[in-house]
């Protein structure tokens, strides 16, 4: 019989099994605490629990462990990029980012990207799959054990399109919040979206107070069209519309992302654009200077000019901010490092391939 990932398991759901297993009821709420608080990887380390119960859950189940292939620390803001394996050998990455508000980590929610964003090394390599909600939630604990450190903040912003992978993010948000677990407020946690449409309005339904953050990046359906392949499935105007809806059912202030790359979306007008998009909306700018990403088309805008946009939208009521550049110095921009990983694991696999292929 095939063992259940018992990190996947909600609290509701544990305390079913635990029932089927012929346990009391109230053995899960010390099992969620040990694998989900203190982050055990061993059944063993589980000391207030029988020694019988130890053993079927062994016999039963299975902790996953998620190991680090790669860290990089910048020197300048101590920001680290992780680059983790997961359980079928693929890999993914976290970057846990220090502010004075606390530590705040960036997690993946697929293997790989569909999207297609022109901008971004994510979807270089294509989709592979997406990740469990267990395999999210384990990126807080594999980075929390390697560090020694907290975490506070998380945003769905790494590899991968979260409302895309719809009902495995929100399983982990809820697994992430629950009081018995790691206790992470939804209200510090941000979930961006390049916008899914009909999963904005799903998420509006769900009570999670958490904040919503929307890639714009350009203020035309042909202008986004250029950049972000899902333009051609939903229009600027249907995204607004259930950005608005979220904030009506919500009461919640959405973030809009908009990555300022040079000469292509970064003018007076291009501001002046946005803030007539956004008015009257509960809603906060958020500026990206673009990263450069190898052999890629875009160039970041010259930060006189992202200063400029920001004064524009900022005078126009539009409350507007330029998002902090951190591990400048690393591979930050999502999805390099697993890039240059699997690059090198190509590499690896073919010269082994003529080695053996020479050796017949």
């Amino acid at each position: 019989m095939e063992k259940i990932n018992i990190n996947e398991l909600t609290f509701e759901e544990l305390e079913h099994f635990i029932e089927e297993l012929g346990e009391k009821k109230f053995h899960a709420r010390q099992i969620f605490k040990w694998i989900h608080r203190e982050k055990v990887t061993s059944f063993d380390e589980m000391t207030d629990i029988s020694k019988a119960l130890r053993e079927k859950l062994k016999e039963k189940t299975y902790i996953l462990e998620l190991k680090v292939i790669e860290c990089q620390k910048s020197k300048k803001d101590g920001t680290m990029k992780f680059l983790i394996e997961l359980p079928d050998n693929n890999a993914i990455e976290s970057v846990l980012m220090r502010y004075h508000h606390g530590n705040t980590i960036c997690v993946s929610s697929e293997v790989g990207c569909k999207m297609g964003c022109k901008f971004c090394a994510s979807t270089k390599e294509g989709f592979v799959r997406p990740l469990l909600a267990s395999e999210i939630e384990g990126q807080l604990h594999t980075v929390e054990r390697y560090t020694k450190e907290k975490i506070s903040n998380i945003v769905y912003m790494g590899i991968g399109e979260p409302l895309d992978n719809y009902d495995n993010v929100v399983k982990s948000i809820r697994i992430i919040n629950y009081p018995l677990g790691l206790n992470i407020g939804a209200r510090h946690i941000s979930l961006s979206t390049c916008g899914i449409v009909p999963n904005i309005y799903r998420l509006a339904q769900e009570n999670i107070q958490c904040t919503l953050s929307i890639s714009l990046h350009a203020t035309t359906d042909e202008k986004r069209k250029e950049t972000m392949p899902i333009a051609n499935k939903y229009s600027i105007k249907e995204i607004l519309d259930a950005c608005k809806e979220y904030i009506k059912i919500t009461g919640r202030r959405i973030s809009f992302e908009y990555a300022l790359i040079y000469n292509q979306n970064d003018s007076k007008e291009d501001a002046l654009a946005l803030a007539k998009l956004l008015k009257g909306m509960i809603a906060h700018v958020n500026l990206i200077p673009v990263n450069e990403i190898k052999n890629g088309v875009y160039k970041k805008a010259p930060e006189k000019r992202i200063e400029d946009f920001m004064n524009t939208l900022n005078s126009c009521g539009v409350v507007t901010t330029v998002r902090r550049e951190l591990g400048s110095d690393i591979d930050a921009a999502c999805g390099q490092l697993r890039k240059k990983y699997i690059d090198k694991t190509d590499e690896f696999s073919d010269k082994k391939y003529k080695e053996k292929d020479n050796n017949k």
